[in-house]
């Protein structure tokens, strides 16, 4: 027993991977370098750089990996980078379509342009309300209207002189009254009234009737070519002022015309906006009362809300090209949306109210979103996917699709879309998108797989000084001593349970050293030492361990009942694992076992409960495999026994209690007190082989904070498994007491280790004949299976 306690007590240097400051090769941070990457990340970093090098269409990027791998900041800064060594993306304005108002035109633009052209239009309308209606109250433009006028007065005036000749010839009088003629009998120079007319005689009233009635057709015929008279003086006051308004515009436009005269899709656009301005400024700034009617700031918004092109994407000329970051990617945001404005009750809109989304800032660039963020979205993923494929940016409404909106909409002149996007997302996402979207290979064909652990080596740790001391200069932090260097180094590993790697989670390690800041800041220090990390590590276990401290009062309490002394029959200690929130703590559980006759087989309570999640019950399961192979070789197994994890009342899963179990088991099997002094976490297969676990820190530190509070005896300790070794990164409690011989940490690689240690009685090992040693474990085991299978046997006969 001896032999064995000492081959598998482990020491206290196996407990944690302690990083010798010595070996750092510095004092402080102060002595080194900046570190330029990101740390450990080779492939991750080669996949980045072939993606963004590409391209080819489809070779969008997914980056998959952990949260706080620093992912996200070396991407963008990786992509401003390379962003720099292109040129600007170029300019999109949505101009007025005066042909079809409700599909505007896109204007594509070289970068910088589209702000200098808003801008030359805004100082184009002011000129406008400057020159019109000045323009019309020139002299030769009112001399030539009243040409004009004059010219249709006379012809009329000239048929209406003849008729009235005639009319006072015949005693008739011609009289005109705002635009109507009329004719009225005359008596001595005198209009007559109604009731003079009605005394004269029948033939003088009829004859005037007569001439009246001639007179009316003569004017009628006179004034049939009236209307052609007043469409001839209209067009010719119309050229008048297309005339005028062209000689007004001319100066106005020249500018402009000369400015951009190498882009002809503006200059095809000005002269739109001249051809237009024929109409517009008759209507809004040639009529007097039109004028008096509006003010200023009104009329300006009208030729803004005609004229002025409305820049959805724009660029300095010396830009690099964009890199943006959507942090809600929905449909509107990405793809951008067209804004109404209530008049009169109804929804109207036009092309200066098209917003534009990240896919157009981001347009000749690169567009990082959020995997997870995306999928929430309604319509957004398969709209993404069209306009990929499709390299087509579209404004629309999915809504108007599924009969939602009613309201006449715009449709925007399609504007090619030229993107990469990288996706940034976990694993499961990226495998769900493979197996369920076939299109996903076809769009997102470049994978950056981000690790979430790394070697801890020399150039690592090295680099890892390096890292911490980018984060203290820009956050303006003191140095960190090497000794604060090292305990972060130890805490990197115990995040990974792995005293070879570092952990890749940078963003949690930087947490804990703004903490550790906070903390020397309190107290004055000049840098940051190791005492500064311990004591921010104990002040977040404090923080957040309220549960855990109920739980270990209520063992002090006796309300939860684990003993750590003595000895019982079919009673162990396991090992568990809660996380609650970010916290993640061990604690013990009492694992029991009740056998009697029967062939239920194994009954695992937790699982007849529904509380038994499945890796559990497989673990059980196990258990019958185990003791058949070993021991039921010449006889059925026929047994019932229960299982159950005591005074649990929520999800069980994990199999790392199977190895307890099994020691419960045949401890109940053959009536052998266990060892109260002892915790087992470990999973086995059928062999009896020990299998590794996780939380196994977690674990220890569970079970000794209740023995440190009973009391350390040296006694107690906890088995774990062999495998399990390389994961020990234990607090400096735990191992300052197994150095003190006051706690204990065995690690065994079979199951009849851990029962030899539990029962202080060797399982001993089966002969050339087939038995085993007489009073051993496994010999009570297997005498213990016979009788139980001959009392079934004899119950069912």
């Amino acid at each position: 027993m001896a032999r064995l306690v000492k081959k598998l007590k482990l020491t206290a240097n196996q407990l944690i991977a302690k990083q010798p400051v010595k070996d750092l090769g510095f004092k402080s941070t102060e002595e080194l370098e900046n570190y330029v990457g990101i740390l450990g990340q080779e492939r991750a970093t080669s996949a980045i750089q072939f993606g963004v090098a590409m391209h080819r269409s489809g070779y969008n990027i997914y980056v998959m990996g952990e949260s706080g791998t620093g992912r996200m900041s070396y991407l963008r800064k990786y992509l401003e980078t390379e962003a720099k060594r292109q040129s600007s993306s170029d300019d999109w304005a949505y101009v007025n379509n005066f042909d079809n108002p409700r599909e505007p035109k896109a204007l594509r633009l070289p970068a910088g342009l589209g702000s200098d052209l808003q801008k030359d239009f805004e100082s184009f309308i002011d000129k406008l309300l400057m020159t019109f209606p000045a323009a019309f109250e020139n002299p030769t433009y009112q001399q030539k209207k009243s040409a004009i006028e004059r010219s249709f007065n006379k012809r009329y005036d000239q048929a209406i002189d003849q008729i009235e000749q005639e009319a006072l010839k015949r005693d008739i009088a011609l009289y005109r009254d705002t635009g109507a003629l009329s004719f009225t009998p005359m008596s001595g120079g005198k209009a007559m009234d109604e009731t003079e007319f009605a005394q004269l005689p029948d033939k003088k009233r009829e004859k005037f009737n007569n001439d009246i009635s001639e007179l009316e057709t003569r004017l009628n015929e006179s004034l049939v070519e009236l209307p052609q008279w007043k469409r001839e003086s209209n067009e010719k006051l119309q050229d008048l002022n297309q005339d005028t308004i062209d000689q007004a515009l001319a100066p106005l436009m020249k500018p402009m015309l000369k400015k951009y005269s190498k882009e002809q899709n503006i200059l095809d656009y000005l002269e739109a906006v001249k051809q237009h301005l024929h109409r517009t400024v008759i209507e809004y700034l040639a009529d007097e009362r039109a004028m008096e009617s509006k003010e200023d700031a009104s009329k300006r918004s009208a030729l803004e809300e005609l004229y002025s092109p409305n820049l959805v994407v724009g660029h300095k000329n010396d830009a690099a090209a964009p890199v943006i970051y959507e942090s809600h990617p929905n449909y509107k945001n990405l793809f951008g949306r067209i804004e109404y404005a209530s008049e009169m009750g109804a929804l109207v809109t036009n092309f200066r109210q098209i917003c534009p989304g990240s896919l157009h800032q981001a347009n000749g660039g690169y567009l990082l979103l959020e995997a997870n963020k995306l999928l929430e979205e309604p319509f957004v993923w398969e709209a993404l996917k069209r306009a990929l494929k499709e390299r087509q940016l579209k404004i629309e409404s999915p809504y108007s699709e599924m009969g939602l909106m009613n309201t006449i909409t715009l449709t925007p002149e399609i504007i090619p879309l030229h993107v990469k996007v990288i996706l940034v997302g976990s694993r499961d996402i990226y495998y769900i998108l493979q197996q369920l979207d076939p299109d996903f290979h076809e769009m997102f064909r470049v994978l950056v797989d981000f690790d979430d652990q790394l070697p801890r080596s020399t150039e690592t740790v090295q680099a890892f000084a390096q890292l911490l001391k980018n984060r203290a200069d820009d956050e303006n932090y003191p140095p960190l001593s090497a000794s604060a260097v090292a305990r972060m180094v130890e805490q990197s590993s115990r995040m990974t349970e792995n005293q070879t790697q570092l952990s890749a989670k940078i963003g949690e390690l930087f947490d804990l050293l703004a903490e550790a800041d906070f903390i020397r800041r309190s107290c004055s220090g000049r840098k940051i030492n190791h005492d500064h990390i311990d004591r921010a590590l104990e002040a977040k276990a404090e923080r957040t361990g309220r549960v855990s401290q109920q739980i270990l009062n209520d063992m002090l309490e006796g309300s939860i009942l684990i003993d750590t002394d003595g000895e019982q029959v079919g009673k162990i200690n396991g090992l568990t694992v809660l996380s609650v929130g970010d916290a993640c703590f061990g604690s013990p559980a009492r694992i029991t076992c009740a056998v009697y006759p029967g062939s239920q087989g194994i009954v695992d309570i937790e699982r007849e409960v529904s509380l038994g999640q499945a890796i559990h019950s497989k673990g059980v399961m196990i258990l019958t495999g185990y003791l058949g192979s070993r021991y039921a070789q010449k006889f059925p197994l026929a047994i019932s026994a229960s299982l159950a994890m005591e005074q649990s009342y929520g999800y069980i899963d994990g199999d790392s209690a199977s190895m307890a179990e099994l020691c419960c088991l045949i401890s109940a099997l053959t009536e052998t007190p266990i060892k109260q002094c002892f915790a087992v976490t470990g999973s086995m297969n059928q062999h009896g082989e020990v299998q590794a676990i996780g939380g196994v820190n977690e674990k220890i530190e569970g079970y000794f904070d209740l023995c440190n509070a009973r009391g350390l005896t040296g006694e107690q300790g906890v088995i774990i498994p062999q495998a399990n070794v390389r994961n020990l990164m234990l607090q400096s409690k735990v191992v300052d007491a197994v150095k003190a011989k006051k706690f204990n940490v065995y690690a065994v690689s079979h199951v009849e280790e851990a029962l030899e240690l539990l029962t202080g009685h060797r399982p001993g090992t089966i002969n050339s004949k087939g038995n085993y040693p007489k009073g051993s474990i496994n010999q009570k085991v297997l005498e213990r299976l016979k009788e139980i299978a001959e009392l079934t046997k004899e119950n069912h006969s």
